[in-house]
């Protein structure tokens, strides 16, 4: 008796998880053949920058209108290819297109966040930098507020300057900028000379920050903050306009 209840649980077991094995069976057949519903659009914008609109995301998807995605059956979808579309624009970071089970076309876009903006004597070429060391067109969507890099006479960078091992050590200076809050407030433009040493001016003080190659990044940060707690305190912001931190254990101002 005992035997014959507990192959009667199994069979109901089995029976149960065939059961809902058709249903998962019959509702995905159902939404592959379901046509397209809506399209939903969502744009990640974690750093509150707008460089990328629902409406210019629907347009990539659908060729400025050219293919009608609503009522599209899933024959007629390439989601790689529309994935494709969105990921060759260039302030989108990252695409997911695909579909749920209402049928609905979702389009799930990362932007691509500038932490720099390169700027030139003709004001044309100026571009933005992402954290990567890629150039970024200007938007008419949105104007980012990013630390301004410049040259002696807005003498252009080459388009491989960040990328190169040279490069990158200023690549790294702009993340240390951008990715602490005090100092992506305070600096307010970097200037890379003629021999490669940097300096930049402040948001808050006249003095013209002499920062030297792009090394020891984080201790002369630390240096620098040393002088804001100590000097401006005792002598006031005005006391000197020059402030060195080129060397290392020294700060040197005039």
């Amino acid at each position: 008796m005992e035997l014959k209840r507990k192959v009667n649980n199994v069979l109901f077991a089995t029976g149960c998880l065939v059961l809902l094995g058709g249903l998962a069976v019959f509702a995905g057949v159902k939404q592959a053949s379901r046509p397209v519903g809506q399209v939903i659009v969502t744009i990640g914008n974690e750093f509150n920058n707008y460089f990328i609109s629902e409406r210019e995301v629907t347009s990539l998807l659908t060729r400025n209108g050219e293919q009608r995605l609503e009522g599209s059956t899933p024959e007629e979808l390439n989601l790689p290819a529309l994935e494709a579309r969105l990921k060759a624009h260039s302030f989108v970071k990252d695409a997911q297109v695909y579909r749920d089970l209402a049928g609905n076309l979702h389009a799930d876009v990362r932007q691509n966040r500038p932490i720099a903006r390169l700027v030139h004597a003709d004001t044309r070429q100026d571009c933005y930098l992402d954290a990567d060391g890629n150039k970024l067109p200007l938007s008419s969507l949105f104007t980012a507020r990013v630390v301004p890099v410049s040259r002696p006479g807005g003498q252009p960078l080459a388009a491989s300057f960040f990328q190169d091992s040279t490069g990158l050590r200023y690549l790294e200076l702009l993340r240390y900028i951008d990715e602490h809050s005090f100092w992506r407030a305070q600096v307010a433009e970097v200037f890379i000379g003629a021999n490669g040493k940097v300096s930049f001016t402040q948001q808050i003080g006249d003095q013209q920050v002499e920062f030297g190659f792009p090394e020891n990044i984080s201790e002369k940060f630390a240096k620098l903050m040393v002088f804001y707690r100590q000097i401006p305190p005792a002598l006031g912001w005005d006391t000197y306009h020059r402030v060195n931190v080129e060397f290392k254990d020294q700060i040197i101002c005039e």
